[in-house]
């Protein structure tokens, strides 16, 4: 049993967090309210990552894995993610655990062929030059002998609660209403489960052919919103999804009162034309295979229909 530090309770560090303690791992989850999921096999931990790096280290000792599923509100990127990476480079550095990061496609800016692990990191956008200054100062250190670290990096997520743009869509797809979106809706587009970026990641962290590389979340071949959502109302047995798409202008205007939506104009690209990921290299090297794309949309679904049904069951809110 060996011990493994997460950061992070969201999406990815909860799913990641569950994945190991299966495996009989000892593991950490640290967040700065010590949140996370209540298992007696998961030791949460409240800490500020970002605010002292030394607590980090001390939590940090002894680890095979530093495990980065962080994500700072998407309007704070440029001001809280460089402190909170640059602690986590520094606890990797001190105590020799793997830095093994959850990235995202930003860094590589429009794209106009599939996306591979070489594709150049292009970005010129607020959120994509921070994500390539983290990968760029990580790898800096790997090569330099003062860290080990990886990334994976994924498209939009199917699986678990979020704002990708799936849980954004599904819910009003599910309950047959109308889904108004800035989205090309048949332009292809790739989508990753959840369930296989946490694969993928403890494959990384605990695989010495991974390290001092980034690698694409193995992920099902590009189909397009309309059909993913199509696929996603057959399977819950909803009505056919009415899906309009928003004009960018209405997209632009919402960003001046919702920091959420005026952050989407810098991605904006991603659903305007295809967006591919090709991931072959992961499975070749690392083992692992996407799940198939129905059986991720229903448990998608199914994750859905919990969410909707538990503040109605335990009088609670969100």
């Amino acid at each position: 049993m060996s011990l493994h530090v997460i950061v992070g309770a969201g999406p990815v560090g909860t799913a990641t967090a569950r994945h190991l303690a299966e495996q009989g791992e000892q593991v950490r989850l640290v967040t700065r309210r010590g949140s996370g999921p209540v298992d007696p096999a998961i030791e949460r931990v409240a800490a500020d990552a970002a605010a002292d790096a030394d607590r980090l280290t001390a939590l940090t000792k002894g680890a095979v894995a530093l495990y980065n599923c962080a994500n700072p509100a998407y309007h704070r990127w440029a001001t809280d993610w460089p402190p909170l990476a640059a602690a986590l480079l520094t606890t990797a550095g001190r105590t020799g655990a793997v830095l093994a990061t959850v990235g995202c496609l930003y860094g590589y800016g429009p794209v106009d062929a599939p996306m591979t692990e070489d594709t150049p990191l292009a970005a010129t956008g607020t959120k994509g030059r921070v994500r390539n200054r983290m990968w760029t100062d990580a790898l800096a250190a790997h090569r330099a002998g003062r860290a080990r670290i990886t990334e994976v990096r994924g498209s939009d997520y199917l699986g678990a609660d979020g704002t990708s743009l799936p849980m954004l869509m599904l819910p009003k797809v599910l309950a047959g209403q109308r889904v108004l979106l800035p989205v090309n809706w048949d332009a292809p587009h790739t989508w990753t489960y959840i369930g296989d970026v946490v694969r993928t990641l403890v494959a990384a962290a605990t695989d010495e052919r991974a390290w001092g590389r980034a690698w694409h979340v193995p992920s099902n071949p590009a189909v397009s919103t309309r059909e993913l959502a199509g696929r996603a109302a057959a399977l819950a047995d909803a009505p056919t999804p009415r899906l309009i798409r928003m004009p960018y202008p209405l997209l632009w205007l919402g960003g001046v009162t919702d920091p959420f939506a005026r952050e989407l104009r810098e991605t904006a690209h991603q659903f305007a034309r295809p967006f591919v990921m090709d991931s072959t290299r992961a499975t070749e090297t690392l083992g692992v295979t996407p799940t198939p794309l129905d059986e991720a949309l229903a448990t998608t679904v199914r994750t859905l229909a919990v969410s909707r049904r538990t503040p109605a069951a335990t009088g609670a809110g969100r």
